[in-house]
C-alpha cells in the first residue's frame, strides 16, 4: 500500500486558528500538538490521519496557498479580496462574522452623495479602490494606513475610512458612522488549484462533512 502524502493547512494566527481547529476537532480531526501552549514548533503533525498544520499571519495564508507549500488554508474574505491570490475559495465556515464598511461623520454623506473627490484612509487599499472605482463609479484619493484607521476623519487626513466594522461601538466612541457597507466578512476555506487535483478525494470528503457540520449546526 502506498504512503499518503500529507495534507498541510495553513490557519490565520489567534481567534480563527482556534474556532477552525474547534470546527475540524467535531469531524474527529485532532492535532494534539497544537494545544501545548509553550511549543515553539513552527509545523504540527498528525501522523495517523496524515495532517500538518502551522500557522501564518492572515495576509500570507493565500500566498501559501497559492504557491503550494500548504494545500488547504483557513482565512478571513477580507484577505482573500485584498490579496488577489490564485486559489479556490470552496467554504464559508460561518464564524469570524464582520462587515467591510465606509465609514465617518455624519457630514460626509454628502461627499458620497455627490461623488466628489475626497480623501479614504484604509488597511485594505485594494478592495476599497476596486469599491470606489468598480462599484461606485467615485474617484477619491486612496491612503494607506496601518494603525488606528479611526483616527483619520478625526484629524483631517481622509475624509472617510474603509475599514472591518465587528460591533461599531469603536466608531460611535469617536463620532463616527458607517455610511456604506462594501461587503459581508467571515472566515473561508481556500484551497490549491493543484492540489484539488491531486488529491481532489481527500479534499472533497473534507468539505462534505464540514458542510454537513455546517448545516446541522445552523439547523
Amino acid at each position: 500500500m502506498e504512503s499518503r502524502r500529507y495534507l498541510t493547512f495553513a490557519l490565520c494566527k489567534g481567534r480563527l486558528a482556534k474556532q477552525t481547529l474547534a470546527l475540524l476537532e467535531t469531524l474527529g480531526i485532532t492535532c494534539e500538538e497544537m494545544k501545548d501552549p509553550n511549543s515553539r514548533k513552527l509545523i504540527f503533525v498528525n501522523e495517523e490521519q496524515k495532517l500538518r498544520f502551522f500557522l501564518a499571519k492572515g495576509p500570507d495564508v493565500p500566498t501559501y496557498v497559492e504557491y503550494g507549500a500548504a494545500d488547504v488554508g483557513v482565512v478571513g474574505k477580507d484577505t482573500i479580496l485584498e490579496e488577489q491570490r490564485k486559489v479556490h475559495e470552496v467554504l464559508d465556515l460561518g464564524f469570524g462574522k464582520c462587515r467591510m464598511c465606509v465609514c465617518g461623520p455624519d457630514t460626509a454623506r454628502e461627499c458620497l452623495k455627490n461623488h466628489e473627490l475626497i480623501r479614504v484612509a484604509t488597511k485594505y487599499p485594494g478592495i476599497a479602490k476596486d469599491y470606489f472605482y468598480n462599484t461606485r463609479r467615485q474617484t477619491v484619493e486612496i491612503i494607506k494606513l496601518n494603525g488606528s484607521i479611526e483616527l483619520a476623519p478625526i484629524v483631517g487626513l481622509a475624509e472617510v475610512i474603509v475599514d472591518i466594522v465587528e460591533t461599531g461601538s469603536t466608531l460611535k466612541e469617536n463620532g463616527l458612522t458607517i455610511l456604506e457597507e462594501v461587503c459581508p466578512l467571515s472566515a473561508r476555506m481556500i484551497v490549491n488549484p493543484v492540489s484539488m487535483r491531486l488529491e481532489g478525494e481527500r479534499i472533497r470528503c473534507l468539505l462534505t462533512a464540514l458542510r454537513k457540520n455546517l448545516q446541522e449546526g445552523q439547523s
